[in-house]
């Protein structure tokens, strides 16, 4: 199966660095995980430059720090029944398709994606992000 086309609200398997295990040195993302696009840009030289939002088991610590992934969205994408959220404090940015793109545990051989999450989670998603941005609150690591 090719890789699929980068649409904002695309769930990837992804190999993501968080922002603490970058400030250990680390390089490489010691988990793969389901992250969800934010946003595709094509730069002037024609590369697509991705970035992703990580989802995480973990309960966010504040609120405003993450968006809970409704049960029924998890269902449909293929994810486990433990709750989860996608953390908007922090994303990675990436050229696409990356190295760190990973096939979709128990998938079918090369598939990437899990599916899209319905348009309005993606908007608070979205809107998440961009609160974090404003209050220069957002970490991004660039890979």
């Amino acid at each position: 199966m090719p890789i699929p086309e980068p649409i904002p609200g695309l769930v990837l398997h992804y190999s993501y660095l968080w922002h603490d295990q970058h400030r250990r040195g680390l390089e490489e993302g010691t988990k793969n995980r389901p992250c969800v696009i934010v946003l595709s840009m094509t730069e002037e030289n024609g590369e697509i430059m991705m970035t992703v939002a990580p989802v995480t088991h973990t309960a966010p610590a504040r609120p405003g720090e993450a968006v809970e992934i409704p049960a029924a969205t998890k269902d449909r994408l293929g994810l486990d029944q433990d709750r989860s959220w996608v953390v908007v404090t922090e994303v990675n940015r990436f050229s696409w398709p990356g190295h760190d793109l990973r096939p979709v545990p128990g998938g079918s051989v090369g598939t990437y994606a899990y599916g899209m999450v319905p348009p309005g989670f993606f908007r608070q998603i979205k809107d998440g992000i961009l609160a974090c941005a404003g209050r220069q609150k957002l970490r991004t690591k660039p890979r």
